[in-house]
């Protein structure tokens, strides 16, 4: 157990959560969040902006399940201030048989709680509640499997007529995550919280704690702490190094984009849905001849991975529509202005309107009101979180947090903070740090599913 001044190294919302939680542990007596700029401007900025407790391992779905129960008590006590919502994720495949994505629920959700696969043919009497009809505080857990071509088409009308197959998580949605981050930092400041803005140049234990020096725009200055938490986002490796530890974990590159629907082509109320199946994109042959003939971007005339995913974004009453698609999966150094590809948006447009036809009415001609941004998946091979001890004692980590940063910083935060303080934790928590590396079998088993969580 330790106790004493916390020191945050922050730049996205897991640091954020971690001072949050850690502002509300009488242990410690003050909390200090570094981060270089305004609070949520770098990776946290690209968030998808959506939750999930679907996960190929228990563990990982134990986790974001406790992630969303912190959320949804935020959602009670500030009036929904970040727009918690529960239309759940639409996986859809044109597959009619599943039962290896079937087998990897059940795999996922085995021994989490109540939840609970239904199958749901049509007119068999199986129960189904279609994604517009429940807020998030009534809305159904479990998962429902559809398997029926006419309810699919009632349920997901702007679907591919050819999806045969759609696994609707329920315990899944959208928030504000920028909303979200600025209540708890909001909580946080009432409680005691100091900020501090700069770029980390060193840390460094001594006999008495720890430093951390600071440059600013008026100079270097150095701070000290009992306690220093790495929620560094990309940077988690650097500061890792500092206090003289390595973190097994990469960048890799991801983008998206966002643009007004002015052709209506997404439903307001489709959930976030993912194609589950590869493709080849939709482009015209004279196109495709010249791509296959350039060296360098003969690789999008072949087949691409599944995962393209589109979301309305915003308010229901907007027009809004989000796209992304983690095609890329090599290392690469992370910059403070992440380097985007002009090809990107449409790519992701062709490859998302394999799933909804409608994007096609967008082809080479997206509206002028588009927005194209991208930042960082940091993560480990086996793509799980890492939260708990790292280096010297009383150096903590919150990292590798991926393309679930938004949806699990609420429990990242709440387990580093009980970890630190000496607090009770789940028992999956010890799994989540860096001791499950001498786990060799485990590490093994996780790195054989870890694709599956990628989406």
């Amino acid at each position: 157990m330790a106790d004493g001044t916390a020191l945050v190294i922050a730049v996205g919302i897991a640091g954020i959560a971690t001072s949050y939680y850690l502002s509300s542990r009488p242990q410690i007596r003050e909390v200090v969040l570094i981060d270089r700029g305004h609070p949520m401007a770098f990776t946290s900025a690209q968030s998808g902006e959506n939750y999930r407790n679907w996960w190929p391992h228990p563990v990982m779905t134990a986790f974001t399940d406790l992630s969303i129960s912190l959320m949804e008590e935020l959602a009670l006590e500030s009036g929904n201030r970040f727009s918690m919502t529960r239309r759940g994720y639409a996986l859809a495949t044109r597959r009619t048989e599943i039962d290896d994505i079937l087998a990897s629920l059940r795999e996922g959700y085995a021994g989490t709680g109540p939840d609970e696969l239904r199958v749901c043919r049509g007119d068999d009497g199986v129960s189904y509640d279609p994604p517009a009809s429940s807020g998030w505080e009534t809305a159904p857990g479990g998962v429902d499997i559809l398997l029926d071509a006419g309810l699919i088409r009632r349920t997901f009308p702007s679907f591919d007529p050819d999806i045969a197959s759609v696994i609707h998580i329920r315990r899944a949605g959208d928030v504000d995550s920028q909303q979200l981050g600025q209540y708890m930092l909001s909580a946080a400041r009432a409680a005691g919280l100091r900020f501090a803005t700069g770029t980390v140049r060193a840390v460094a234990a001594t006999t008495s704690g720890f430093t951390v020096d600071l440059e600013t725009p008026d100079g270097t200055s150095t701070l000290g702490c009992d306690l220093v938490f790495n929620a560094a986002g990309p940077f988690v490796g650097q500061v890792g190094a500092m206090l003289g530890y390595d973190l097994p974990v990469v960048n890799v590159r991801q983008q998206k984009i966002a643009f007004e629907d002015e052709k209506g082509a997404i439903p307001r109320d489709m959930p976030f849905s993912i194609d589950l199946d590869e493709q080849l994109i939709d482009w015209e042959p004279e196109d495709r001849d010249v791509l296959a003939e350039d060296g360098e971007c003969a690789w999008l005339t072949e087949p691409m991975p599944g995962g393209v995913h589109c979301k309305p974004d915003g308010a229901e009453q907007g027009r809004w529509v989000k796209l992304g698609w983690a095609y890329t999966r090599e290392p690469t150094e992370p910059l403070w202005n992440p380097l985007l590809d002009d090809r990107f948006p449409e790519v992701v447009l062709r490859g998302a309107a394999r799933l909804n036809p409608g994007l096609r009415a967008y082809y080479e001609r997206l509206p002028g009101r588009m927005s194209h941004y991208g930042g960082y998946y940091t993560m480990t091979r086996e793509n799980w979180p890492l939260i708990g001890p790292a280096g010297p004692d009383g150096s903590y980590v919150i990292g590798a947090l991926s393309g679930f940063g938004t949806m699990a910083a609420c429990a990242a935060g709440h387990l580093a903070a009980a970890i630190a303080t000496g607090d009770p934790v789940p028992e999956f928590a010890g799994l989540l740090g860096l001791a499950r590396y001498r786990e060799t079998d485990l590490i093994t088993r996780l790195e054989a599913i870890a694709h599956r969580s990628l989406l």
